[in-house]
């Protein structure tokens, strides 16, 4: 028992100067997040356990209720799927109109959660904002404009629309199993911005397309570089206090008074983060007011000419959203990665958000399987 006491004291030694020379220290939260409380991962509801910046809501504008609000129900084997997937939040919104909404496991319309990857979209948009507003010039400029580490070989060719269209050519270790990979340092770390330097560049920025959180990083970067600002507080002042949002959200932080974690941890309601599909369905506009350039919202709706790192067409990604098409419908959305989803379908000028826990398996490059479930439980409610 004494040798095998002392060969895992050795062990956990060699695993913690392991970890502080190789500047990992983000594994200690990782592991007391994740395993210490029996999960394998992030979860929607972590609200408090990072610092977060409030993004103030200023005249909510309640959704309205359709004359067939609680008369529609979906088919039951697509009820079925929404709770195997353990669903919190379904929200079915048309004309402006709620026709359906169903919440689980104690939340409600109310309750905030996490945006996931959903994040990526609304900073996508916040960068549309700053362009309109005068404080980036050009979505070609250079990333190195703004963040001088960028200013040299092999980055100084980087622009803003190659972040936008996931095409930097950077590989920022984006292994969403490994504790060292660079979603679990972003999410757990305490500097955010330090994980986007040192990337080694494996494309010519523009022509591959390539899922990064990084990418989404520099952007948010920018972003308060641009403008002086906060990107929560620029997200209030330019969309948030604009579109009628009926609760305060909050954006998570590496650390107190520190940097938003841009690719992620936006939380806010699904009646709240519907606002955003009907903002790009009217092309940045609400209520009259343009608030992003309508230009920038249909280019971020519309597929990057890239190609994916197997050679093929990019087919899914627009400018920080995904579009599809389904049933002979376009569709573009914002997605998390636990099966958080905001879905805009314009030609039934409809919106379906659902938040929850989990998603469906997938391989590769396809779609999971639970976007299809979704979007078929809106079109069966559609009223035109």
């Amino acid at each position: 028992m004494r040798k095998i006491l002392i060969g895992l004291s050795i062990l956990l030694l060699g695993f913690v100067l392991f970890i502080q020379l190789s500047g990992n220290q983000h594994v200690y939260r990782t592991i007391g997040m994740t395993i210490f409380r029996g999960k394998m991962g992030p979860d929607i509801d972590e609200l408090n356990d990072f610092p977060t910046r409030v993004i103030e809501n200023l005249k909510p504008e309640p959704w309205a209720k359709s004359s067939n609000y609680g008369t529609l129900n979906p088919p039951k084997e697509l009820i079925e799927k929404v709770i195997n997937f353990e669903t919190t939040a379904i929200l079915v919104i048309q004309n402006d109109s709620i026709l359906y909404e169903q919440y689980y496991d104690g939340y409600d319309a109310q309750t905030v959660s996490n945006s996931f990857s959903m994040a990526k979209s609304i900073t996508g948009l916040l960068i549309g904002c700053a362009l309109k507003d005068g404080y980036i010039k050009s979505l070609d400029q250079t990333v190195g404009n703004f963040i001088p580490k960028y200013n040299k070989e092999p980055y100084n060719t980087i622009t803003i629309r190659h972040l936008l269209m996931m095409s930097s050519g950077l590989d920022f270790k984006e292994s969403y199993g490994s504790l060292f990979g660079w979603p679990a340092k972003a999410y757990y770390g305490k500097d955010v911005n330090a994980t986007v330097f040192n990337a080694p560049k494996i494309n010519e920025p523009g022509t591959v397309y390539e899922y990064k959180g990084g990418d989404t990083q520099l952007l948010g970067m920018i972003l308060e570089k641009a403008t002086g600002k906060r990107a929560s507080d620029y997200a209030t002042e330019r969309l948030w206090q604009k579109i009628g949002a009926e609760n305060k959200a909050y954006w998570s932080l590496d650390v107190k008074d520190g940097m938003e974690k841009v690719s992620c941890c936006y939380y806010a309601s699904a009646h709240d983060f519907a606002r955003f599909g009907k903002l790009c369905m009217q092309y940045g506009n609400w209520n009259g007011e343009q608030l992003i350039d309508s230009n920038f919202v249909a280019e971020s709706m519309t597929l990057s000419k890239t190609i994916t790192k197997d050679g093929k067409p990019n087919t899914q990604y627009g400018c920080q959203w995904w579009v599809m098409n389904h049933k002979g419908l376009d569709v573009f959305y914002a997605r998390g990665i636990k099966g958080q989803y905001i879905f805009s379908i314009p030609e039934k000028n409809m919106i379906v958000v659902r938040l929850g826990r989990k998603r469906a398996d997938k391989k590769g490059d396809e779609l999971p399987g639970d976007i299809y479930d979704y979007l078929d439980l809106g079109l069966s409610l559609s009223q035109n």
